[in-house]
């Protein structure tokens, strides 16, 4: 209880500063992380999380699915097959190049094996949606550029889960959580793919039969039951949730768009609760010890991972697009490390395979170090940009919005 009373303190504080947060640097995703790191075991005491806390799992892999099933929401099927070059170079070349270079900057500079070196690349190689989404919501920045960012950050994941999974069998022997074989995965993803199309298309279908369909005020509920069901299915049948989670979002925007004009409101706000609580709890796991159990090559490797690997291999995947100079430098920048990475980062350190403990410090300082230096830099980078549509001038028709931000939040908050 004393979590539930910490999470509403900080809560209330975080909404009482939205508007400074707003104009400024400050970010209520740091106060949030901040507040867990003050009330954990290193500082006031008050909560005793470890890593291996169920709650600690529960509540990111919540997060990271209630913001994926939002962002596939903002995913419009037509704008991404005439521009679907851009989020393939970032996906296809830049998150290897990343994948890749991080492996190389831990192996060398914080002495793990080559496997545990790869596997910490896999773990930080997507981009996380949430953070992501403080750029790629705000109606300043290009079109373009918010669609390739929104697109990769809700693909990636996905995309390194099995990446993950094979490293961790490859790594050694392990505590019995994290088996994995090609089969496995295969059929793992291929479910949740199945699972986000399917069900989706059920629930539409079930609404237009004549007796039945929701009366108004119960019409955002839709979305959610397909969502709730969603993730029970996928946890019950080990099917991916996070593929799952952005293909049904998509899926439902596709096939009834007034589903998700109801559900918007009610989903992002949703999300963004499911956010808060986990970046507390993942505050509370942020202890000295931690920071202390870090090496001087280790803190290297993490400052290397968020000013140059992720930079450096997305401005590579983009030559010779049609971006401009600022455009690639906003795009490389943006690669936090979130929910995603802290998930993986779990599997790594539960599956008690050799040299886990330093690959999840790394990983977890990594992220630490992530959330903030991205969620605090989004509002000046986005000043940027020109705010013509802002002032009452229509975007171009080739660059028409890819996402429409719930009732302009992002003009009352910022992630």
């Amino acid at each position: 209880m004393v979590l539930v009373a910490v999470f509403g303190a900080a809560l209330l504080v975080a909404v009482l500063l939205s508007g400074l947060a707003a104009r400024t640097v400050l970010s209520t995703s740091f106060l949030f992380l901040v507040g867990g790191a003050l009330v954990s075991d290193g500082f006031l005491g008050l909560i005793h999380i470890t890593p291996d806390s169920e709650i600690v799992a529960v509540t990111a892999d919540l997060a990271l699915f209630a913001v994926l099933f939002t962002d596939g929401m903002h995913v419009s099927f037509p704008k991404l097959r005439a521009n679907w070059k851009n989020p393939a170079r970032a996906l296809g070349l830049g998150m290897p190049l990343a994948f890749v270079g991080m492996a190389l900057v831990t192996h060398y500079l914080v002495g793990l094996d080559w496997t545990t070196s790869f596997l910490v690349g896999a773990v930080l190689a997507p981009t996380d949606p949430v953070f992501a989404s403080a750029i790629v919501s705000r109606k300043e920045v290009p079109a373009k550029l918010r669609q390739l960012l929104n697109v990769e950050s809700g693909i990636n994941d996905g995309l390194a889960l099995p990446v993950v999974l094979i490293l961790i069998a490859a790594a050694g022997p392990t505590s019995g959580h994290a088996e994995a074989s090609f089969g496995k995965i295969a059929l793992e993803l291929g479910l949740g793919l199945a699972f986000g199309v399917l069900l989706p298309l059920l629930v539409n279908g079930l609404v237009r039969f004549r007796l039945l369909g929701a009366e108004p005020k119960l019409q955002p509920l839709l979305p959610l039951a397909t969502g709730i069901i969603l993730y029970a299915l996928c946890h019950l049948t080990h099917a991916n949730p996070y593929l799952a989670a952005f293909s049904a979002g998509a899926v439902i925007v596709a096939v009834s768009p007034e589903a998700k004009t109801a559900f918007e409101p009610l989903g992002e706000a949703l999300a963004e609760l499911a956010k808060f609580a986990a970046l507390l709890v993942f505050g509370a796991l942020l202890t000295p010890q931690l920071f202390g159990d870090l090496s001087f090559g280790g803190y290297v490797a993490v400052f290397l991972a968020i000013v140059l690997i992720r930079p450096a291999s997305l401005l590579l995947s983009l030559i010779g697009t049609r971006f401009d100079r600022r455009e690639k430098l906003v795009a490389a920048w943006f690669g936090p490390k979130g929910f995603a990475s802290v998930v993986y980062g779990l599997l790594v350190l539960q599956a008690g395979i050799p040299q886990s403990e330093q690959a999840y410090t790394l990983i977890a300082v990594c992220i630490a170090f992530s959330i903030i230096a991205h969620s605090s830099t989004d509002v000046p980078i986005a000043r940027l940009f020109h705010v013509d549509d802002l002032a009452g001038i229509p975007e171009s028709r080739d660059e028409a919005p890819v996402r429409q931000p719930a009732a302009d939040r992002t003009a009352v908050h910022r992630q």
